[in-house]
C-alpha cells in the first residue's frame, strides 16, 4: 500500500510504501504542546520505506521520557511532516493528520495515559501505557 503524507501547502511531503509497524496515540504534554490537542497520533513505518520530499526545518525536542526526537516542519506552512526518534534510527514517525486520509488504520497502541485530559476516549485501542 502506497500512501503520501504532505503539509498543507505541499512543499514537503513523505510517500510511504506498505504498511505501518505501529500506529500510536500519546499524551505527553510535550505531544499536546507540539500539536495543540490534547495528544498526537503517529504512524511509524521503515525508514526504507519512506521517501522524503521537499525542504524542511527541523527541531529537536526533548520528550517527557528524556527520549530526544527531531521534527521536520515545512518552512512555509509550519506544518510537521515527520519525525525521527533518536532511539530508533531505523523508523519514521509520520503524524496521521498529514495523510487526510479518513481510512487510515487506526491505533493500537495509547501511551502517557497519566497525562491523558479526561474528557478524551478513544475506543479500540489494544494496549495502554
Amino acid at each position: 500500500m502506497k500512501r503520501r503524507a504532505a503539509c498543507t501547502c505541499g512543499a514537503l511531503s513523505v510517500e510511504t510504501d506498505g504498511e505501518p509497524v505501529r500506529i500510536s496515540v500519546c499524551h505527553c504534554l510535550a505531544c499536546q504542546q507540539r500539536t495543540g490537542s490534547p495528544f498526537a497520533a503517529q504512524a511509524r513505518f521503515p525508514r526504507d520505506r519512506a521517501q522524503v520530499s521537499g525542504p524542511s526545518t527541523a527541531f529537536m525536542r526533548t520528550g517527557d521520557s528524556g527520549g530526544k526526537a527531531t521534527f521536520h516542519f515545512c518552512p512555509t506552512c509550519g506544518v510537521t511532516v515527520y519525525y525521527e526518534i533518536d532511539a530508533m534510527p531505523d523508523v519514521i514517525a509520520i503524524p496521521v493528520g498529514v495523510f487526510t486520509d479518513p481510512t487510515f488504520p487506526a491505533p493500537t497502541i495509547e501511551v502517557y495515559e497519566s497525562r491523558k485530559h479526561p474528557w478524551v476516549t478513544i475506543g479500540g485501542i489494544a494496549e495502554h501505557y
